[in-house]
């Protein structure tokens, strides 16, 4: 392609997100890459049985498979049947007797500026004792534990320690309502809880001992309590008689455990879903296949070398923290940055100084926590070296230009690449992704992994033309897909698998496939607007609103409108610009609303209507960061709200 034989060395060269320029890969990086030939790489995922084989040969398996996949029971697949393995064998164990031993396998910062380091060989032994002391309590293969903690080092040991002894757990946001805590922790019957006294968030100890407290008098099934004395505040005098302080629990435990010999099939651990749309749901991942997908997705899409530093600003209490914070970098021997803090405190730059002062080689991010910081302007960044960084990553929801535009730029200093990565809760691992060797469309996800595929259909299951919008599915089974919804059969086959008559997997977004076979997310399908009979994605008007210099960010909504069906309603995060007439009400004829009303308009053509808009202060988000467009139309239409302790501002 003539376009990718460009050198993009400026801002010039990056145009809209509608796959007109293509940014093509840095050289350097194609040179020292693990995989060089991009197109190659996705030929071999054509056979997904052959490919996903030759990449479970990475793992340390006890007994190898009998079959690599069975599809005799639709959708309840199963990856390496028969096989044998062990999650933390494979993420800590094996490393001790390589060379990677006195390697720093976790790297802990928080935002007071105190760090901790853990190589592996210290890693293994606090595992252990962390195992040998869950064994003592009565917690064997097949029990469920919760865990309540904040991003620190016990919270990496415990979730390893539950997969050295086949115990399965279960990691709840630290941000949550002890209602919220309740739920799920009654869901899967937890027989013990490890929390903290607090966790550190922006100057202050927001205490989460007191949320336990208050959670576990509605538990029954929880026999006991173990509270890390993180902040130093808890009163250890003033102990309940089935809570224990984690060191004392560890203390004195042997620091050699063997590892449970875990079926492929066994599970591994439950994740619930935001339950801001109704009842969570308990997201079942199984042992084997898992493993083989992040170990593969993370070399793959950020080409993982020996001696990179990797950082993931992604919380524990979510997929993108036990897949690529924890669990990937450790099963590739890698050091991993866990930091607890917010990304704008003690000031905006606090990511960026964490970059400098470590050395951080890959970079992996939110596009809300982007957008948050570019409101602060570039100086924050300009403070600090960040020729470090080699490759950069995008999580949670679509990346709009404007901030794939500053991030690669501010940030990634017009060299290094972003990996705007799609995937979900329920896959489990990347599934739409570029690598660094890939030309990058900003705004695009690319292409499907290899090993992965998909299709844009209509209701029917049938593929739409090329370039048309319709619904994102996946046509074959992947390894680290989920198993089920725990102790919900029937709601996982209504809701993923039984939308389409061609059983296929609804991932609920909707996209569409350029000429070149790139995919573009267009947002959910439940959040896709109908405006005089024309379907239009929130995610499309919101990028459009957020492409003006004058927008920080913007959640758009239907509003019922009896002529056209629909209009559009926006709520808008303005930057601080001179010299225009902000900030203004609904009402207003100011010029910046024409203005504003213009230039959707121009990006998208007269099927935008806007009908309204206001400016806001903040937007309602998941605890993740992704805006929940729900709680605002509720608020429109004077609808109850709902559970909103899944809610969080940044």
């Amino acid at each position: 392609m003539e376009k990718s034989e460009k050198t993009i060395d400026n801002q010039s060269k990056l145009t809209n997100q509608n796959g007109d320029q293509v940014v093509p890969p840095n050289n350097e990086i194609i040179e020292n890459a693990i995989i060089k030939d991009w197109e190659s790489e996705l030929q071999k995922g054509e056979d997904i049985e052959k490919y996903w084989a030759a990449k479970a040969e990475q793992l340390d398996w006890f007994k190898k498979w009998d079959k690599v996949l069975e599809t005799s029971k639709k959708p309840y697949y199963k990856w390496f049947v028969g096989g044998k393995i062990n999650l933390a064998h494979n993420a800590v164990d094996r490393w001790i007797n390589t060379e990677k031993r006195n390697k720093v396998a976790i790297l802990y910062v928080n935002e007071r500026e105190e760090e901790v380091k853990l190589t592996y060989y210290e890693l293994y032994r606090e595992v252990n004792k962390m195992a040998n002391a869950l064994k003592n309590l009565g917690i064997k293969k097949g029990d469920t534990v919760s865990l309540y903690l904040p991003m620190c080092p016990e919270l990496v040991i415990s979730m390893l320690a539950c997969t050295k002894i086949g115990a399965i757990h279960s990691a709840i946001y630290s941000g949550l309502s002890s209602v919220a805590v309740v739920e799920r922790i009654n869901d899967i019957d937890s027989k013990a809880i490890i929390t903290a006294d607090g966790t550190y968030r922006r100057g202050k100890v927001i205490k989460l001992k007191s949320i336990i407290d208050e959670a576990v008098i509605h538990c029954p099934s929880v026999q006991n309590v173990v509270i890390v004395n993180h902040t130093g505040s808890l009163d250890v005098e003033d102990l309940r008689e089935n809570e224990i302080i984690y060191d004392r629990l560890v203390e004195g435990e042997e620091d050699t455990c063997p590892c449970e010999n875990m079926d492929a099939e066994d599970p591994l651990f439950i994740l619930y879903t935001s339950g801001s749309t109704g009842k969570p749901k308990g997201v079942l991942h199984t042992t084997g296949g898992y493993m083989v997908g992040i170990a593969t997705t993370l070399r793959n899409v950020f080409d993982i070398h020996d001696d990179d530093l990797w950082w993931s600003t992604a919380d524990a209490g979510w997929i993108t923290g036990h897949s690529y914070t924890i669990y990937a970098p450790l099963l590739l021997g890698s050091t991993t940055l866990i930091y607890e803090g917010a990304p704008d405190y003690p000031d905006a730059g606090i990511l960026w100084k964490i970059i400098e002062k470590y050395g951080v080689s890959k970079f992996y991010t939110a596009p809300t926590a982007l957008r948050h910081l570019m409101r602060f302007g570039k100086e924050h960044a300009k403070l600090y070296n960040l020729d470090s960084l080699k490759v950069l990553g995008s999580v949670g929801e679509p990346i709009n230009f404007e901030a794939w535009k500053w991030f690669y730029e501010e940030i990634g200093k017009n060299k290094a690449p972003i990996m705007d990565t799609w995937w979900q809760t329920e896959t489990g691992m990347h599934m739409i992704s570029p690598m660094p060797v890939s030309p990058l469309k900003p705004g695009s996800a690319t292409k499907p992994l290899p090993g992965v595929h998909i299709a844009i259909v209509d209701e029917e299951g049938n593929e739409v033309e090329q370039g048309k919008k319709g619904y994102l599915a996946i046509t074959k089974p992947w390894p680290a897909m989920f198993r089920t919804l725990y102790n919900d059969e029937e709601r996982f086959e209504e809701v993923y698998w039984n939308f389409f008559s061609k059983h296929l997997y609804k991932t609920g977004d909707m996209a569409r496939i350029d000429e070149d076979g790139y995919v573009w997310i267009e947002g959910r399908s439940d959040d896709v607007l109908k405006v005089s009979g024309h379907r239009i994605g929130a995610v499309e008007v919101e990028s459009a609103f957020n492409s003006h210099p004058v927008v920080n960010e913007t959640a758009v909504i239907g509003k019922e409108d009896p002529v056209k069906g629909q209009i559009i309603k926006a709520f808008l995060i303005l930057n601080k610009c001179d010299g225009l007439d902000m900030p203004y009400k609904e009402g207003d004829s100011s010029n910046l609303r024409d203005e504003l009303k213009r230039h959707v308009r121009n990006s998208l053509g007269p099927v935008a209507v806007i009908g309204e808009m206001v400016a806001v202060d903040s937007l309602p988000k998941t605890k993740s960061g992704k805006i929940m467009r729900r709680i605002l139309k509720a608020q429109e239409e004077g609808e109850d709200l709902g559970d909103t302790s899944t809610l969080d501002d940044l």
